[in-house]
Order: C-alpha cells, then structure tokens, then sequence
C-alpha cells in the first residue's frame, strides 16, 4: 500500500532534518509518496504569506504531514504557521513523547511519558486585551461592577476558556492512546483549586471520561505539585493529560529530562488531520552546516508511521534510532560526552548511521 503524505521541509536547519527523516522512513521499506510545500518566513516573497493556501489544501487532501521546524517572522504581523495550522486543521492534541534512551546524558535512567496537550484553548486561545485600549478599560470596569473586583488600571488580560467539549475530547484522545499503545496510567494536570471556574471543568471532564476506561489507572495532580514529582521520581508517570498552557510547559520539562528538544519528537493530531514534526525550533544559525541532531525529526516520523498502520516499520526504525544512541559513535556532536569530541558526525551521517543499524538488525 502506498501511502501519500505532505511534506513540508520548512527553514533554517528544517530541510537538513527532514532528508535525514525522510531517508529513513523510505530505507524502512514503506511506500511513501511525497507532495512536497513551500512554507515559513523564507516562502513570503514568493506567495505574501508564510502558509500558503496550498499547505492547508495538501494536508487536508492527504490527511497527514511531515513538517520540518519553521521560522515565525518577527515584527511583520503574521501569525505562527504552527499556531495557524493547528487551528486551521482543528489539530486539538499535540501528542509529545518524551522517552530517556540509553546513550543519552540525562541525570535520570528510567523515563518513558508520553504528554497530551490540548492546543485549542485556555491562555493559547488568543482571546486578549491589550493594555490602556478603550476596550481593556471596558472590560475592567465591567469586571469591577459585576464581580466586585478590582482590576489595576493600564493591565493587560488574557482570557483563559476552557470548556467541557474540548476538555472531553482531549481527556478521551489521552486514554485511547494509552489504551491502543498498553499504556496504564492516565494522570490529568489541574489548578482547579484556585481556579474552580476553568480548570475545575477540566477537571471534571477528567473525570467523566475516566469512568469509561476501568482498564487504565487514572489520577489527576496540581500543576506545581506535578513538575515537582517529575523532576523527582518520573519512573511513577506514564501519559499526562493537560490544558494548553500547562501542556505546554510540562512537555518541556520532560523533554528535558530526556535530553532535550534535540530527542523530542511530537505530532498535532485532529480527527481529521496530522502533523508530526520535532519540537525544536529552526536553528537558523546552523542551517546549511550539516551539523544539527536528526533524531527528534527521525522519531517523528515514527511516530508518523505508527498513525499510517505500519507499526512493524516504526518498530524497526526506532529501535535503529535507539542502537545508534546507545553505541555512541555514529551520532552529532550534542550526543558526544563532549560537544566538541572530533568523532562527532553530521546529521545526514546519522542519518545514514541509523539506515544501516536497520538493515544490519
């Protein structure tokens, strides 16, 4: 079977990592057909926007997508192209696995979590008032009138929705996943003690769907209590569920207890649509030097290859990923005990590295 999927190479050191992926997903043996586009701050001469139209129209025909890291413009008033496909696409859950493999420097030797994010509301959801606007002076008297509260003068508000469909459904995505990957513990990150109104019914909705799934551990923790257990014993963890903000600084926090953004894979999954890309940004200042770390663009095309079906070839190549780790010699500068070991090889040397730890396996 033959499977068609956009690939979207990015900027700065995006289209290095995205041939190192896209030469081992395609050494796996999978039959993959590209449909390559243009996007990032280096396509707006050519189309007048950073997401052309014709990014949204692939993926929504394929249904999913390989993406190297891109450049949000500064200053120009376009938006994230990550921000803007998640919404454009309904992309809800931003899937990140954080997993310690041997070869890695890390001060821990036991982790494996996978954090849900939910990426289409709470403070990410753009509802904002910008400081000393007639509006925001509105909205602040508003507030002192009908909650008897008082707002200092010249603040800023963001807005923090969150209801109980999107709590529902992202709560529900966590436990299939953990269901469908014989995952045993779903644990949902909160401040419903202080903020009752919206985490609460993040909260709730944790608990609801919690009640469908009696074949998967569930336990809910409060955000500064969570990165303290995390930080402390993250063996006890194994899928965390959490609203955009949270979910956000979370997976950052397991990323490094991993190794960094440089093994982090992740993906942004809809019921329609995904796109899986490494969570490191576009590096500009390494791009064209054959130099950066592919490993989280290689195991997020893994993950790719999981979504497809072809778990078998998934298998395959993250285990390739995990020799090479673990024997040290073959990988870039960053995975050396040293950064400037001269053994260091480049990414497409990796790359290669890996593609034969596959086929000597």
């Amino acid at each position: 079977m033959e499977h068609v999927v956009t690939l979207i190479n990015g900027d700065g050191v995006g289209p290095e990592v995205m041939a190192a992926a896209r030469r081992c997903i395609e050494a796996t043996g999978v039959r993959i057909r590209w449909e390559v586009v243009e996007a990032g701050a280096e396509v707006i001469p050519k189309y007048g926007t950073p997401l052309p139209d014709q990014v949204l129209e692939s993926i929504r025909r394929n249904g999913v997508a390989l993406k190297g890291p891109i450049t949000t413009p500064v200053g120009t008033g376009f938006r994230s192209v990550n921000v803007a496909l998640r919404k454009e696409l309904d992309l809800y859950a931003c899937l990140r696995p954080c997993k310690l493999y041997p070869g890695v420097r890390s001060r821990y030797s036991d982790v494996d979590i996978v954090v849900v994010r939910e990426n289409t509301e709470d403070l990410y959801a753009g509802i904002e008032y910008e400081s000393g606007k007639p509006e925001t002076e509105e909205f602040i008297n508003f507030v002192r009138e009908r909650k008897k509260a008082a707002i200092r003068p010249g603040s800023g508000i963001s807005l923090k929705p969150i209801s109980p469909q999107a709590s529902e459904r992202i709560v529900r995505f966590a436990f299939n996943y953990a269901r469908q990957n014989g995952r045993r513990k779903v644990t949902a990150v909160h401040k419903a003690n202080i903020m009752k109104f919206s985490d609460g019914v993040f909260l709730e909705a944790a608990r609801r769907v919690a009640a469908e799934f009696p074949d998967i551990a569930f336990e809910d923790r409060i955000v500064d209590n969570m990165c303290m257990q995390l930080v402390q014993k993250p063996e006890l963890y194994d899928v965390i569920v959490a609203p955009n903000l949270y979910g956000d600084i979370i997976s950052d926090l397991c990323a490094g207890l991993v190794g960094g953004l440089g093994v982090a894979p992740g993906a942004n999954i809809g019921d329609h649509a995904a796109v899986f890309e490494p969570t490191h940004g576009s590096a500009p200042k390494y791009a064209g030097k054959n130099k950066v770390n592919p490993t989280a663009a290689v195991l997020s095309g893994v993950m790719m290859l999981r979504y497809l079906g072809e778990r078998e070839a998934a298998r395959r190549l993250e285990e390739a990923v995990a020799r090479v780790i673990r024997e040290g010699r073959k990988v870039t500068y960053d995975l050396k005990p040293e950064p400037d070991d001269p053994t260091a090889v480049g990414t497409m040397e990796m790359a290669e590295a890996i593609i034969d730890a596959m086929e000597t396996s």
